[in-house]
């Protein structure tokens, strides 16, 4: 048999559950038990108890028994300190966990602001270099003027000392 717990109650369970039942229970075609006699069922448990031994194995109690209550005390006790203990860790965690996810959106924030001013920055510049370029353009366009000026100055003057 094994050993299955749950709520801190430990029971036993056959290996193969179907083996255990007892007599009265029949199969339909789709192995779903069905009652041949219900009326010797008045009282289930004392009936499975009476007529199959590997069910009087079930214990409700906790496994390990003690008739010291000192003892029960004391497990009472050590349960409810360790219950206790893991209940402030979870408190604990959860506050962690809040002042993590509080320190990641104000990363977050500030990251966001500093996208916000770098993109403001990047405008800027953008807007300083398009000055600069047109600026650039006029100069270029101002020093074609005055070379053009100058070599028809030169030109004139030649032909003067001519």
């Amino acid at each position: 048999m094994q050993t299955s717990e749950m709520a801190e109650l430990h029971y036993l369970v056959p290996p193969d559950p179907i083996t255990v039942l007892p007599s009265q229970f029949s199969y339909s075609q789709n192995n779903t038990p069905t009652f041949d006699q219900f009326s010797r069922f008045s009282n289930p448990l004392l009936y499975d108890l009476q007529i199959n031994p590997q069910l009087q194995n079930f214990n409700p109690q906790p496994t390990s028994f003690s008739s010291n209550s000192t003892s029960d005390e004391a497990d009472e006790k050590q349960l409810c300190l360790i219950n206790e203990r893991k209940q402030r860790r979870m408190i604990s965690n959860r506050e962690s966990a809040r002042r993590s996810r509080m320190r990641k959106q104000k990363q977050l924030d500030e990251l966001w602001s500093q996208v916000v001013w770098l993109r403001n920055e990047n405008q800027h510049l953008i807007d300083k270099l398009n000055k600069f370029s047109e600026q650039h353009e006029q100069a270029l366009q101002e020093n074609a003027q005055l070379k053009d000026e100058t070599s028809q100055l030169r030109q004139m003057l030649s032909d003067m000392q001519l």
